[in-house]
């Protein structure tokens, strides 16, 4: 996540200034092709979160009036401005804009060595409407309609053709939360071509009972359907939480469960704590329920694995653009106790 440059840091990368540059906020492109060379060695498959769906508003570093125009890689007037996202959209029928989009993965792929791609923000691209607003029941009316970005499905489907060209074993994963029929299936039939859609509601589900009932209330029957809810032979990624539920003004899992016990009876030399006891408890529950039923493939969100007694939080107004909290305590690790 967040490799391709972007300027604004609240934004998780996905705000993209230079779409042909990794951010140098990590290190030199020679330390992550390093990275990269080290994780195949060790037959790790190595995933590049891809925003194709969106770019930056910024003009000076970005490709806003590339040429003095609002539509030189963008649509012009409202179909060309994300209205809660504050970016532009691109033109997908313009030739150029497919050349500079599929020549970008080309090059991620013949340059680093990435496995895969995860393509972010498509339920955006999908729909004219950008999916603001829309709740998807399921009528395919929805999914067929004139509201369908055709021109972002064709790119998509491209998309998704070249990279197999290119490495048969690619894996492509769709952030889609509108359930959009094919979108898992091959190209061949017809299909948009991934392999796997994000089960975003999931994360969504849980951060709804640990906010809205206590653990006695859950009803087991609406669980399972969540968990269960998915297109018959397209394959789901399942995750119980995400930097969108547990970054974004709210906490994680495990904060939901222990709150303040975690500062401290998470230390084996703290007093027993039946918060959290039960707390522990529930979170693998959670994870079992999750990883058993949810899906075909499990996403582990960076630091749920562990006790971690520290909230996170990104530099923004409210905190005075601090970096404190926009990190893990990787030091735990080393910590007997």
């Amino acid at each position: 996540m967040a490799i391709m440059e972007h300027a604004y840091y609240a934004s998780f990368g996905y705000q993209v200034t230079s779409f042909y540059a990794a951010s140098s906020r990590y290190g030199t492109p020679e330390e992550l092709k390093y990275m990269i060379d080290v994780a195949h060695k060790h037959g790790l498959y190595v995933l590049l979160d891809v925003v194709h769906s969106h770019a930056s508003k910024n003009v000076q570093d970005g490709l806003n009036q590339f040429d003095g125009t609002n539509s030189c890689f963008f649509h012009d007037g409202s179909r060309g401005e994300h209205s809660l996202w504050d970016s532009r959209l691109f033109n997908y029928m313009e030739y150029e804009v497919l050349r500079f989009l599929l020549s970008n993965l080309r090059w991620w792929h013949d340059e680093y060595s990435f496995d895969g791609y995860r393509f972010d923000g498509v339920t955006s691209m999908l729909y004219h409407s950008r999916g603001i607003g829309e709740g998807f029941s399921g009528d395919y009316n929805e999914y067929f309609g004139l509201n369908v970005d055709t021109d972002a499905i064709i790119y998509l489907a491209l998309a998704n053709q070249m990279l197999r060209n290119q490495n048969k074993e690619v894996i492509t994963i769709a952030e889609d939360v509108s359930g959009m029929p094919t979108l898992c299936r091959p190209v061949s039939e017809g299909g948009i071509g991934f392999d796997y859609r994000l089960g975003m509601a999931i994360p969504d589900k849980w951060i709804e009972y640990l906010k809205e009932k206590t653990d006695d209330e859950w009803e087991m029957g609406n669980i399972v359907h969540t968990l269960t809810n998915r297109r018959w032979k397209e394959d789901t990624v399942a995750y119980a939480e995400s930097h969108d539920q547990a970054l974004v003004g709210d906490k994680t899992i495990a904060f939901w469960l222990m709150d303040k016990e975690m500062y401290t009876h998470m230390s084996t030399l703290s007093e027993p704590s039946i918060i959290i006891d039960r707390g522990l408890s529930l979170h693998k529950m959670i994870r079992l329920i999750t990883h058993s039923l949810g899906g075909e493939a499990y996403l582990n969100f960076m630091g749920n694995e562990f006790g971690h007694p520290e909230w996170l939080d990104f530099p923004r107004v409210g905190n005075n653009d601090s970096y404190h909290y926009a990190r893990r305590q990787w030091n735990l690790v080393d910590d007997d106790p």
